[in-house]
């Protein structure tokens, strides 16, 4: 509670030097927290109130007496005094409730929240405590009412509010205060890794001197039907700019050309040709823009057993049960609904949970997408970084699955291809929005995938520069 009070104080105090603070604190250790807040922030000469519910947990009552120490005695906390102390506030801090709190809020906080948000629109700057008061720590959705804060200052760990839908956007700006406590307790409550550029950036294929195109990994892309033919094509250029030294669309349609060093087989019956080959790639995209077919065409395909991506129309049903350990399955929330036979609705408000059952029920890794995105795989869950608003347009999946593909077929794993392909995407529509700034396209983000995979690449150096040491034991 100390250092989760200092850690909020210090961000107040940086962001808002000197602002006169009011501070909520319930009765929990949410409140304590506030607190504890409070005293750093009366040491740094702030001008500080005070409103405190009843203290429930003993270090609360704890620190509340220590507040005396600084001449700070805590009011009431009523909706009442919320208005009237607000109005001389420039920032409220909101420590009214913690990741304990299951919704709905009893009439009396309702009502308090209510007056921290009219605050707010008045003109003062909220700042919560792990994360705004009313949300469901563990779902994102945003039951009304819950506080709407500027900051959040998040203690020891994101939790899925924090990352994702509706409730993501109640929190503003998330600051994590990474509290010092043993790793173990960490370990134990977490729900998903969320890996740093540098952990990403050591999952990338490396390259030798003598790489050639034929060791840079054979990629192949399925898909395209008439009406459809530039999701094989975007999936191709994204295999291309990920590295893959070869790379075919074949399809039932005539796929665009988008850029010379694509090759491209029409193939009148697709079935039958799948069924008749022989020498396979060391990768397959299979479904952008596949048509009817796809269902059958895709089981053919995971028959090989070979690293396969499966997207769009090759999401069917009927394939439960199908993926093996080297597919990688690339849902959007609304796909992922149809797939587990439920409403898009709760796909979104528990991604985590979503994702996993995708695995579960059709084996393989899954990646679903969003921003962020979750990979669900043998060994868990793993929650992107980054991205860009500007990807919110059509092609960008197909994009996705190409790169995954590429990694794929340059010999990655199903889990580690499926974590850093996602990465590499959200990094390219970085540096796409950074160029263009609003109206990206999938051809954007492709021609950010190299300048991304340097990125990444530099951030791993950076870190293996950090953490060297002489060696020796100790």
């Amino acid at each position: 509670m100390e250092e989760a009070g200092r850690a909020v104080a210090d961000a107040v105090h940086a962001r808002y030097p000197g602002a006169r603070v009011l501070l909520l604190a319930g009765g929990g250790a949410n409140g304590g927290d506030a607190l504890v807040a409070a005293r750093h922030l009366a040491a740094l000469e702030h001008p500080v109130r005070v409103l405190a519910a009843p203290a429930s947990h003993p270090l609360t009552r704890l620190n509340r007496e220590r507040l005396g120490a600084f001449g700070v005695e805590p009011g009431p906390l009523t909706p009442e005094e919320v208005r009237r102390a607000a109005r001389g506030a420039a920032v409220l801090v909101d420590g009214l409730l913690g990741t304990g709190f299951v919704p709905p809020l009893r009439p009396a906080l309702a009502e308090v929240v209510g007056a921290v948000n009219a605050a707010r629109e008045g003109g003062a700057c909220v700042v919560a405590i792990d994360l705004p008061s009313g949300l469901d720590a563990a779902r994102a959705d945003a039951p009304s009412p819950s506080v709407r804060a500027d900051l959040t200052v998040t203690l020891t760990g994101y939790k899925t509010a924090l990352l994702f839908g509706a409730a993501a956007h109640r929190a503003g700006e998330v600051v994590l205060a990474p509290l010092r406590v043993p790793p173990g307790w960490v370990r134990a409550e977490a729900l998903a890794a969320r890996p740093t550029d540098a952990e990403v950036a050591a999952l990338l294929p490396g390259r030798h001197a003598d790489a050639h195109k034929g060791t840079a990994g054979r990629v192949w892309v399925v898909g395209g039907h008439p009406g459809t033919v530039g999701a094989a094509a975007l999936a191709g250029l994204g295999a291309l700019r990920a590295g893959a030294g070869l790379v075919t669309v074949h399809s039932a349609a005539q796929v665009p050309l988008v850029t010379p060093e694509l090759m491209v087989r029409r193939h009148a019956g697709l079935g039958k040709w799948l069924g008749g080959v022989t020498e396979r790639p060391d990768a397959v995209c299979v479904g952008m823009g596949l048509g009817p077919d796809a269902a059958a065409l895709a089981r053919q395909v995971l028959g090989w057993g070979l690293p396969t991506v499966l997207d769009a129309d090759a999401l069917q049903l009927e394939l439960a049960g199908a993926g093996h350990d080297g597919c990688v399955w690339t849902p959007h929330p609304g796909e992922a609904a149809r797939l587990l036979g439920t409403g898009t609705r709760e796909v979104g408000a528990d991604p985590l949970a979503a994702a996993r059952a995708l695995r579960e029920r059709y084996g393989g890794v899954v990646v679903l997408k969003g921003g962020p995105s979750v990979v669900a795989h043998p060994g868990g869950l793993s929650v992107s970084r980054g991205g860009h608003p500007g990807m919110a347009s059509a092609g960008m999946g197909d994009t996705l699955s190409g790169i995954i593909g590429a990694l794929l077929g340059q010999g990655l794993g199903a889990r580690d291809a499926a974590v850093a392909g996602v990465r590499l995407h959200a990094r390219a529509g970085e540096r796409a929005g950074e160029r263009h700034g609003y109206g990206l396209s999938a051809t954007d983000v492709s021609f950010e995938v190299g300048g991304a995979w340097l990125d990444l690449t530099r951030a791993g150096k950076r870190a293996r520069f950090r953490t060297s040491a002489p060696g020796g034991e100790w």
